[in-house]
């Protein structure tokens, strides 16, 4: 059964999730705004196949701590909180999934410590900087965040045209009740200072495709074939890693594990166990 505990990672308080304590270790690592409960229909169901499995609320989101200066939010940082998480819980190899910001947060733990993942999930992510945002854009939403705070910029991005939702979400939202308010309410449980730092990395980083391809653990990406903004990308991962291979999950966009968990499920859970030795 799972539970859900805080644990001190370094300077800050991590609210995490988790169950299988003993089992062979597996983290979960939420997107930009997201927070733990991504994961939450799957933690008993991982614990049930032998894992350990761990999800955190990263800082800035969630429950965890929240710091209020903008330098204390980086790729790189989120990246030494899940190092210092697995150390925490006794780890010394574990395996990894990271979804959407989560991704590249993986791809930082991977590049700095490839002899600590056994087997790596991309999901929905990028090698680089996230497209569709001008820099005075991206400007103009940390100025709001740090006069207004997450409800002044939701109030302007209310007012500004909205993207069509992709078919499967928009089919989710309709069919399940709740998940619409979890989905556009988890923003608000966010770090204005995170969002604001994050806002900005993200549009500007690095690209680690060239060192991405040095990675030689087995890797899984895994992207909804709706999810149009990272389907390129992920093409691009897969095929620069020599040890990875493609899932695109049909009738599924940003967040495949609510838009088609059982394609989901089968992309995920048998390939993160196929090395797993039988007693």
């Amino acid at each position: 059964m799972a539970t859900i505990a805080p644990r001190t990672v370094g300077p800050v308080r991590l609210e995490v999730i988790e169950a299988g304590v003993g089992g062979r270790p597996l983290l979960l690592t939420h997107g930009f705004t997201g927070v733990k409960e991504d994961f939450g229909d799957w933690i008993d169901a991982f614990a049930d196949e032998g894992w350990w499995v761990v999800a955190p609320d990263l800082r800035g989101h969630g429950d965890s701590d929240h710091p209020e200066r903008e330098d204390l939010y980086s790729l790189a940082l989120f990246a030494q909180d899940l190092l210092g998480l697995a150390d925490e819980l006794g780890w010394a190899r574990f395996s990894l999934l990271g979804h959407s910001m989560g991704g590249m947060i993986a791809q930082e733990v991977a590049l700095a410590a490839p002899d600590r993942i056994e087997r790596l999930v991309l999901m929905d992510t990028n090698h680089g900087p996230v497209d569709g945002l001008d820099a005075d854009t991206v400007a103009f939403g940390v100025e709001v965040l740090r006069t207004s705070g997450i409800a002044g910029l939701v109030e302007v991005l209310s007012q500004l045209p909205q993207q069509p939702k992709a078919p499967s979400d928009v089919r989710v939202r309709a069919e399940r009740e709740g998940y619409a308010e979890f989905a556009d309410g988890k923003v608000h449980r966010c770090s204005p200072a995170m969002y604001a730092a994050m806002g900005v990395e993200l549009t500007t980083r690095a690209d680690r495709l060239a060192e991405l391809a040095g990675l030689t653990m087995p890797v899984r990406v895994v992207v909804g074939a709706e999810d149009t903004g990272f389907l390129p990308a992920s093409r691009r991962i897969a095929d620069a890693i020599a040890s990875a291979d493609l899932v695109v999950i049909p009738d599924a966009a940003h967040c495949p594990q609510f838009e088609n968990p059982e394609a989901w499920w089968q992309a995920v859970a048998p390939f993160l166990k196929a090395d797993q030795l039988v007693d």
